[in-house]
């Protein structure tokens, strides 16, 4: 049987709490009862853990056994900044896909309205990923950086560097994957509702990033980036 899991709020020693709405959702939605079993993640590890006490706005773990887990793939999406609703369900779906980090890019389409806003979503967008992170079960939460214009993000260092461009006419970005395996850290730049505009992708070139794309048909970015994830992931077990 799956267990459900859960990101701990609070742990000390050989306990760990959820508190505030996670912990009404617990107790009042889904009806905990003392003695019921669960996973927690508690900062870089994954315990099973019962239920030891239970109250409308916390409830307390006592940890058990160390759950094993893969290390992952580290994907860091260079997401430029488009419409936040948009955005915010490429973020939420990446992160269920297995994504380890979000790096949002002030482009040059960067509409300077959402280029001026950006900074304020971020703590929404860490919310969104911890719920994510809940869902599929993962054992960490993808970092939300604040956000970098354009020549700060061309100069992050990798392993693999990918550049999506709707330009790329003969890479394809599966086969840049099956040419040179990644085995540490893979950066994905997804350019914004518009692309990114040739001196852009100049820039990208001259900071030594692999252009690929995802074939002739042109996507929306978040549906670029959700297809783009899920490819290196798919290609990379």
């Amino acid at each position: 049987m799956t267990r459900r899991r859960w990101i701990a709020d609070e742990v000390s020693g050989r306990r760990a709490a959820l508190v505030g709405s996670h912990a009404h959702h617990l107790s009042r939605v889904l009806r905990a009862r003392l003695g019921q079993e669960f996973d927690i993640v508690t900062g870089d590890a994954v315990r099973r853990a019962r239920i030891a006490s239970i109250q409308d706005d916390r409830i307390e773990f006592e940890l058990g056994e160390e759950v094993p887990a893969a290390t992952p793939l580290h994907i860091t999406l260079a997401l430029a900044i488009f419409k936040f609703d948009r955005m915010e369900w490429a973020i939420e779906k990446c992160t269920e896909l297995g994504i380890a980090r979000v790096i949002p890019i002030i482009a040059q389409r960067t509409g300077q309205h959402l280029a001026a806003a950006a900074g304020k979503r971020v703590e929404r967008w860490r919310r969104i990923v911890k719920q994510a992170a809940e869902q599929s079960r993962r054992s960490d939460i993808p970092e939300i950086s604040l956000p970098l214009k354009l020549k700060e993000a061309v100069a992050l260092t990798a392993e693999t560097r990918i550049l999506l461009a709707e330009c790329e006419n003969e890479v394809l970005l599966k086969d840049a994957i099956r040419e040179h395996p990644p085995d540490g850290e893979v950066v994905l730049a997804i350019g914004p509702e518009g692309g990114w505009t040739e001196e852009e992708v100049q820039l990208f070139a001259g900071n030594g990033w692999t252009s690929a794309s995802l074939g002739a048909t042109i996507l929306r970015a978040e549906t670029a980036a959700i297809a783009a994830t899920a490819i290196i992931v798919s290609e990379s077990q």
